[in-house]
């Protein structure tokens, strides 16, 4: 489940954060794992008006050679830290055991794609009943020397091998919204051509494409595993979250993602 950057920030504003949204929201990820003990989540959140405008500064995704560059590497990967920081206290204040893996000291990417991150913590923390925490950071580039991650850019890397049932994607918007800005309820494969050019990239400062790029990698995803079901939603109305961790196949709101076969 990721929260994203323009949920728990206010993306217009550099270095703004939601305490409030992100004190609802850890309430609701705690209430779930009380009534379902078994529920196991791995938690992302994107870097909203920290990482995005310190990345967008300095062009940190495009690449890091230089020395300048790499001075902006270093300010990015404290910005995403900072907010990082305000995620774990606002969870951990809820009863909520999160820990955090910086995606920076375990991941290697390849011009921009992610090759490596380490599993092994990731999959011990879940065991022990903890809930992993993974965020949009930057990371060490093979050709590129340094470039930023997404945080759907580990979910896709982390489906593939935890084999998940559900990711759940939560932004402000109430889900994928076409150029009359009405929801699109369902989007498979098929039904993308359709929708292709009404797609909105994010209005705000965002390094990693918006919400264009989410639904074609979430696309891709579910071409590759059809068992996976990918939703859209706002986390900013109450009780989503919960609602969409304790009872996903009967929870309708927003954007479903899935492949041609789960299709109407």
């Amino acid at each position: 489940m990721k929260l994203g950057g323009s949920l728990i920030t206010d993306k217009r504003r550099r270095l703004t954060p939601r305490p409030d949204v992100l004190k609802r929201l850890a309430g609701e990820l705690s209430r779930a794992r009380r009534a379902d003990p078994m529920l196991q989540v791995v938690l992302g959140h994107g870097s909203g008006s920290f990482g995005h405008w310190e990345a967008s500064q300095h062009a940190t995704h495009k690449g890091v050679t230089t020395p300048a560059q790499w001075g902006g590497f270093a300010k990015v990967s404290a910005a995403a830290l900072q907010l990082n920081r305000l995620v774990v206290d606002s969870f951990i204040d809820a009863e909520v055991p999160l820990l955090s893996l910086q995606p920076s000291a375990s991941a290697l990417a390849d011009d921009g794609v992610l090759i490596r991150f380490e599993l092994d913590p990731l999959r011990r923390a879940l065991a022990h009943g903890l809930v992993p925490l993974v965020f949009g950071d930057v990371t060490f580039d093979a050709r590129l020397g340094g470039t930023i991650l997404s945080t759907e850019d580990i979910f896709v890397y982390l489906a593939e091998r935890l084999q998940p049932d559900w990711i759940f994607l939560l932004g402000n918007a109430p889900g994928v919204l076409d150029g009359n800005h009405q929801l699109v309820p369902l989007i498979t494969p098929r039904r993308l051509p359709m929708i292709r050019t009404h797609l909105r990239r994010s209005g705000y400062t965002d390094v990693t494409g918006g919400m264009a790029d989410k639904v074609e990698r979430m696309l891709a995803l579910v071409e590759n595993r059809p068992d996976l079901r990918v939703r859209i939603l706002t986390g900013a109305e109450p009780g989503n979250l919960e609602k969409a961790l304790l009872d996903p196949a009967n929870f309708s709101k927003g954007t479903l993602i899935c492949a041609d076969s789960e299709g109407a």
